[in-house]
């Protein structure tokens, strides 16, 4: 017989057949590297263009995803007999480095697929070296 903890709360795992898990939210994504440029291909499906947002802030570029559904069915009457809502968002962010500009990054979304072109500059390495005291 298996024993449950004692600050086990059955209204915290209830609905989880019910709800997305994380690995259903995760923007799946394909990364390919030619010629001195990555490409990104992200799954979106279901979203629109207008639901998508991206950003370059502190070396990493945010993308975000954003959905708002509403259905409704009336009786013949206008009365409503059935109303169902979903408001979901997803979100992933890619270190890119400081290098990166936003004029740099060339985006489109077509069939579900958000692509992504970006240069692949390699990070500035500092090459001398500093002899540490020991005490």
């Amino acid at each position: 017989m298996k024993y449950l903890p004692r600050n086990y709360d059955l209204f915290d795992t209830m609905f989880d057949s019910f709800l997305p898990t994380n690995s259903n939210n995760m923007m799946r994504t394909d990364v390919h590297e030619k010629d001195g440029y990555y490409d990104l291909d992200i799954e979106l499906p279901g979203y629109k263009k207008e639901d998508i947002a991206m950003e370059i802030s502190d070396g990493y570029l945010n993308i975000k995803a954003t959905r708002t559904n509403s259905d409704e069915e009336k009786d013949e009457r206008g009365n409503l007999i059935r109303q169902e809502r979903f408001y979901g968002s997803i979100s992933r962010s890619f270190y890119v480095g400081d290098n990166i500009k936003a004029e740099d990054i060339k985006a489109k979304y077509e069939n579900g697929i958000l692509n992504i072109n970006l240069p692949s500059r390699e990070q500035k390495r500092i090459e001398t070296s500093q002899k540490v005291e020991l005490l």
